[in-house]
Order: C-alpha cells, then structure tokens, then sequence
C-alpha cells in the first residue's frame, strides 16, 4: 500500500499532536482483520475517517473467509498485513536494537517478566514482537499520531511495544473474553496506556480491581456503536412467533441453551422459529442437538450473513435473543454489538445476566433478562414475549431509544476522536 492517501479534511480544534495544516492519524491494531464478528472495528475505523481522520490499519493477522463486509473490502486493500518474520521484519529489528537497544531489550524484558506464568500468552507475544517492531518503523514513517488496538491481549501488547518504540501515544480497548480469560500484563498495559476504553461500566469495574486505583481517571467508558437509522423492522409481525440469535457458533454464545429452550416453547404448544445467524466450531453439534429434540424444522441455520442479510433477519423477527454464558476456558461476552443492532430495529431483547449485557437490557425496560444457562427461566421471557404484543412493542421502543441516546456510533466515534487527540494527557 502507498504511505500517502489522498484526501484532507478540517481538523478538530482539539487535535493536539496533530498539526492544524495536516490530516490527523490513527493506527488501529487488531488481532484479525476482516473478522466478520468485529463490526464494531470496521465501523469505527469509518466513521473516524467519515470526521477527517486518517485510519492505518494493522491487523496482527489477517482473516481469510468465504463472507466480509463489503464496507470493509476497501479497508482490507490498503491494511498493512505483515508476516509474522521475514527480511525486512528482521532488518527493522536488528536496525532497533543499533539504534535504541536499551528501549528494544528492556521492552522484551517487560513482556518475558509479564507473561511467564502464562506460557500461551507469553509465546503469543514473543510472536508478535518483531512484526510490532516493525509496526513501529512504519507508522513513523506514516506520521501516525496515536495508536489504538481493539483488545486487551495481544494487539494492546503490539501497541505497547510500539509506543515504547516510536515514542507513541496509545490506548486499548477492553472488550470480552480478551479481558476475562488472562489478565497477563494488564497492569503494565494500564500504566503506560495514555488512556483505556472498557466498553461498559462492568468492565471499568473488573479492570480497576485489578490494577492501581490512581488510574481510575484513566480508564473510559466508550460503548461500541451502530447507526441506528440503518436498522428499520422490514416487514410486520406474522402469526408465527420468531425470535433470532446472531454471532459465531460458539459455546460462549449460548446457542445451545436457546436450543434447549425451544423445546420448551414446543411442549408449550406455542407456533414459533428460531433463527441462528452465524457460523463456527459448534455448528454441527447445534445441528444435531436440534435433531435430536426434533426441532430440525422450527430452527433455522442461515450460516453467516454480512450486515444486510444481518439486517434482513432482525428486521423480520419478534425477539432478539443473546443467552450467553461464561465457558470454562474463561470466555466471556461484553456487551454483543447485534444486540444494539437488534435495538435499533426496536426489537425487544432477552439476554443473559453477565457482564455488561445489563447494561443494555434493562430487564423490564428494554427487555428480559436471565441467568446464564438457566433453560427454564428462557422458555419463561420467550413465553411471555409471544404471549403479550404490547409486552413486546413497549420494550423495543425503549430498546430503540437506549441505543439512540447511549450505543449511538456517531456519538462513541465522537468520544473517541476526542480522546485520541486531546491535549490533556492522563499521567
């Protein structure tokens, strides 16, 4: 890709280390790119640029899959996609220990001294080393202003290890299972973090009991976002009762649950369908555990979607559900994006009681909320959402306008710019 994009835009009054004649520059680091799951990435590195900003983008690995965003196909032409070692990877990081050994050895240091209780973590990170060296060199070379990677693991520690480098500021944002599987090198990413995004107020609270509490003023809340004008309910409520669940097919999601909860809106004698959006390591399993409760017919896999045909499923639904729950491995849901997706649709939404769902549905306001694994307390909320219609237009018109007020992607995007090229600097 050319080091130059064309294209300049107003600056902000607040851009600090940006210069008013010159476009402002973000780096965005990300493990994989295009992840068809992480449209919160996507539509934040365009909404930026939508404000003048300049994104770079330097996914860790890149993503090969048979479904992307069509929006993110031109993000994907001119993303820096690295090997993991090669010649000029090696000479980049033989140029920095020449020129800067102490910074180079003493960051290795830092990440051997961070991680060597978690062997998987660690050896992640040594992976990354070069190729992060070598991120340095070329967001410099860039005019990169601040660096930002999307989760707490190993994209933070290329951005730790970049902003040791080049001298760059940088931030990171917290979303689920990055933050509660491991918490390896939190505490050092925290401290030299310029400032830390948990994209809910449950997950401030997990990073702050975990590190020094003087960096309260550090740690932001900055929800993901979606443009809720782009999610419109399609077609009108049919007989059959129809709710959906969106995201990979994974343990984490609680697919299995929900599954199981259909079998009790069965024996309820109840006419509904279930719609399953999204693909992964379990689908076969979800297939047959439909089969074998004979549900092989009311429960619908559509595979994975790009965001319309995401749209067109929600926006032909009664319900919105998320029965996520906690996996052994330590995986854990933040706040799922299509649940604001599905509100913005004013949708009502069932979710699971766990991390920062809550905060989105507001159980008896936006919608029902569950505990984790609990089947029967499912059939209950999905019960008495197919028997009470005003039931379900009241809590997706509160859905809808939670969204507009808080999950609002113009808005987050806004908070965000702000926070990237404000002068006041956190200590």
């Amino acid at each position: 890709m050319s080091e130059e994009r064309a294209g300049t835009a107003s600056v902000p009054s607040h851009v600090g280390r940006a210069h008013a004649d010159t476009q402002p520059c973000v780096a965005y680091v990300m493990s994989r790119f295009p992840k068809l799951t992480e449209t919160f990435v996507l539509d934040e590195i365009l909404g930026l640029e939508a404000r003048g900003i300049r994104v770079e983008v330097f996914p860790l690995w890149r993503e090969h899959a048979d479904v992307v965003h069509p929006e993110a196909k031109a993000v994907v032409d001119r993303a820096h996609f690295l090997p993991t070692l090669d010649l000029a990877i090696l000479k980049d990081l033989l140029d920095a220990l020449r020129l800067r050994p102490r910074v180079l050895l003493g960051t290795l240091w830092v990440l051997l001294k961070a991680n060597w209780r978690s062997p998987r973590f660690l050896v992640g990170a040594l992976a990354i080393f070069p190729k992060a060296v070598s991120f340095a060199r070329r967001m410099q070379a860039l005019g990169v202003d601040h660096v930002h990677a999307h989760f707490a693991s190993h994209p933070a520690a290329a951005a730790f290890i970049v902003g040791r480098l080049a001298g760059l500021p940088w931030s990171f944002t917290a979303h689920g299972s990055d933050l509660h599987r491991e918490q390896a090198m939190l505490a050092e990413k925290v401290a030299e973090a310029t400032f830390v995004v948990a994209i809910s107020e449950y997950n401030r609270r997990f990073i702050l009991d975990r590190v020094d509490p003087s960096f309260a003023d550090r740690v932001r809340i900055v929800h993901c976002g979606v443009e809720p004008e782009r999610f419109v309910r399609a077609v009108s409520p049919a007989e059959v009762f129809e709710f959906a669940c969106v995201g990979t097919l994974h343990a984490v999601k609680g697919q299995r649950t929900l599954i199981d909860a259909c079998a009790g809106l069965e024996r309820a004698g109840i006419d509904w369908r279930c719609h399953l959006v999204g693909d992964g390591p379990d689908r076969a399993a979800l297939q047959e555990r439909a089969r074998a409760l004979g549900l092989q017919d009311r429960i619908v896999f559509h595979g994975a979607l790009e965001r319309g045909g995401v749209r067109e499923v929600l926006g032909g639904v009664d319900v919105s559900v998320a029965p996520s729950v906690p996996t052994q491995d330590g995986r854990r849901e933040g706040i799922p994006v299509v649940l604001m997706e599905a509100a913005a649709c004013a949708l009502p939404l069932v979710g699971s009681r766990l991390s920062g769902i809550p905060e989105l549905v507001r159980d008896g306001e936006t919608g029902l909320l569950v505990d984790p694994g609990d089947v029967d307390g499912l059939v209950r909320a999905l019960l008495r959402l197919a028997e009470d219609p005003e039931l379900r237009r009241r809590l997706g018109a509160a859905a809808r306008s939670l969204v507009e007020q808080e999950f609002s992607l113009a808005r987050n995007v806004e908070r965000l710019e702000s926070a990237f090229f404000t002068e006041e600097r956190a200590a």
